[in-house]
């Protein structure tokens, strides 16, 4: 017998539960040899088991719904009353197991993009339980651009994990105060795939970046605020003579890089960042580049009488 597919909007049914969901996928995984696409397949869910176990949900580990090996990742749903602690602390404790991986590895390297995402999926151990809209857009916030180009910009030798939080999960989990992630460590990103008609927003958030993230056009917060109250007075010609310090194979001029490829990060790593692949110049951070991946922002450091 063949199954029926409900037609949408033909009567009322009843919602599916509501379930959280995680996924990664490794960096580079298509570019290894044949030979190590069946170990690395196995070894990313061993990681991620060994950093929930570290994490202490070991309830998790043990009652992961619909689980899948996607060969260069994997993906599963859980219950969303453990969203918070899989923000925090499990996405750090997994940076940090895949650090440790990485410096005593003879073999490639682990870098993971993650995402975290909630929305009703049918669960009730039936063929094709958690597929719909939200298994889709997690695995959309996986592929979206802004999370590639900051791995890709990162230090392999400290970044190992990227993280992507939806929207839905940012506002009830982190906003709400129920997870120990602080919502300045968060960078808000348009979540964009290319190729595919999806566009989300979406918040970034990096257990451990790199100083060459943070050097291209970081400046201290006072030094920031001087600067602004000394604009009112100063021409802009003056105002670029002030550039951060210029790392090899990048030019600085005040608040402009000029970047001949790879990938860019100006302002520190935090709010507003804007995202731009391919050669392009875009005037709105007043940054342009030649060919590569390009990532900008600026993030408010959360102070007391601060308000986001």
């Amino acid at each position: 017998m063949s199954t029926s597919v409900p037609a949408p909007y033909a009567e009322s049914r009843p919602l599916p539960p509501y379930r959280a969901l995680f996924a990664v996928d490794a960096k580079d995984f298509t570019g290894l040899p044949a030979v190590q696409h069946g170990p690395v397949s196995q070894l990313i869910p061993e990681l991620v088991d060994q950093a929930l176990e570290r994490a202490g949900l070991h309830a998790l580990r043990d009652s992961k719904r619909f689980p899948a090996n996607t060969g260069d990742g994997v993906v599963f749903g859980f219950d969303p009353a453990l969203l918070p602690f899989v923000l925090w602390p499990f996405l750090g404790v997994l940076d940090d197991i895949l650090g440790a991986y990485n410096r005593q590895c003879v073999g490639p390297r682990i870098r993971l993009r993650a995402s975290v995402h909630v929305g009703p999926l049918p669960d009730a151990d039936n063929p094709g339980d958690g597929n719909g809209t939200a298994r889709n857009d997690t695995h959309r916030l996986l592929d979206s651009r802004p999370v590639k180009a900051i791995l890709a910009a990162a230090s392999e030798q400290v970044t190992h994990l990227a993280a992507v939080i939806s929207q839905r999960v940012y506002e009830d989990v982190v906003l709400g105060a129920y997870t120990g992630l602080h919502p300045d460590r968060c960078v808000e990103i348009p979540a964009t795939v290319e190729g595919k008609t999806f566009s989300q927003r979406a918040w970034l958030y990096v257990p451990s970046p790199s100083g060459n993230l943070v050097q291209a056009g970081v400046q201290p917060r006072e030094e920031s605020a001087a600067e602004a109250g000394a604009a009112a007075e100063q021409d802009q010609e003056q105002d670029q003579d002030r550039a951060p310090v210029a790392r090899p194979g990048t030019h600085y001029s005040g608040n402009t890089q000029h970047v001949s490829e790879g990938a860019a990060v100006m302002g520190s790593v935090g709010r507003d960042i804007t995202y731009t692949g391919g050669s392009t110049t875009y005037h709105g951070t007043n940054q342009h580049w030649g060919g590569g991946d390009n990532v900008a922002g600026d993030k408010r450091v959360g102070e007391a009488g601060d308000h986001r």
